[in-house]
């Protein structure tokens, strides 16, 4: 039982399992179809360029979900314990994609190669960015301590509604970039059913899957982390001393 009496959503853990078979999957054949048909994963060589598609699917596909799961996951901790954990996991998931991002420019750098002319790019740039403002904002609202109480419940829609967005807008992200780089290796030899074809529209499949078992726990009204008793005494003396006026029922 939860706090206030309420149970467990008896799906929820199974869905919640799912997800992170689906997530870890995801992660082992990336590095399956790195390993296999592109040759490793090294830094300091022509390999460089395998570290962005692991690091991006590790940072903004994998962390990113498990970051938006965790007001699901932890339902009785608290409050600020699972803010925290929220914020780290956005945190992370940041830093290494930015590792993704470092190793692409240097690596078409050393190459001569043009930068940003690909729809995967110019989507890239925009998700990452959007991704940087939103933890920003995020942080300035919840965990900053300067946002008032009906400024904080105001954004929340938003910043819900924008955290799912640019989760999908990841996943999409990270098709496009599939696609296009079994295009430049495998060219028509695409549509013989090669191999590392395959494997990668099976990534690819597996993708859409981990997303859409995160939107759809994200989505269920009912298995939303209910309030404890002490958070709603706690927003609703905040509200009092904060707005100046007496605390309503949520």
């Amino acid at each position: 039982m939860e706090p206030g009496g309420a149970s467990v959503p008896a799906a929820l853990p199974y869905y919640v399992a799912f997800s992170q078979l689906l997530g870890l999957t995801v992660v082992a054949v990336t590095g399956a179809w790195l390993g296999l048909y592109r040759g490793g994963i090294a830094w300091d060589s022509s390999l460089q360029f395998n570290v962005h598609p692991l690091c991006m699917v590790i940072g903004m596909i994998f962390l990113q979900g498990d970051a938006l799961l965790v007001y699901r996951v932890f339902r009785k901790e608290a409050k600020r314990t699972t803010k925290i954990l929220h914020g780290l996991l956005h945190v992370v998931a940041l830093i290494i994609a930015l590792l993704g991002l470092v190793a692409v420019f240097d690596y078409h750098r050393k190459k001569s190669y043009p930068d940003l002319y690909s729809l995967h790019s110019w989507c890239g740039i925009l998700v990452f960015v959007l991704y940087c403002v939103q933890w920003l904002v995020g942080f300035s609202f919840f965990l900053f301590p300067g946002a008032s109480f009906s400024l904080r419940s105001r954004y929340r829609p938003q910043h819900i509604f924008y955290g799912a967005t640019i989760f999908l807008l990841s996943v999409g992200t990270a098709l496009l970039g599939l696609k296009e780089a079994l295009l430049f290796k495998l060219g028509t030899k695409y549509s013989k059913f090669e191999p590392e074809g395959v494997l990668a529209n099976v990534l690819g499949l597996l993708l859409i899957c981990f997303g859409v078992v995160v939107l759809y726990i994200l989505a269920q009204a009912d298995w939303k982390r209910p309030s404890q008793a002490e958070e709603q005494a706690l927003s609703m003396d905040f509200k009092t001393l904060t707005e100046g006026d007496s605390p309503s029922p949520q």
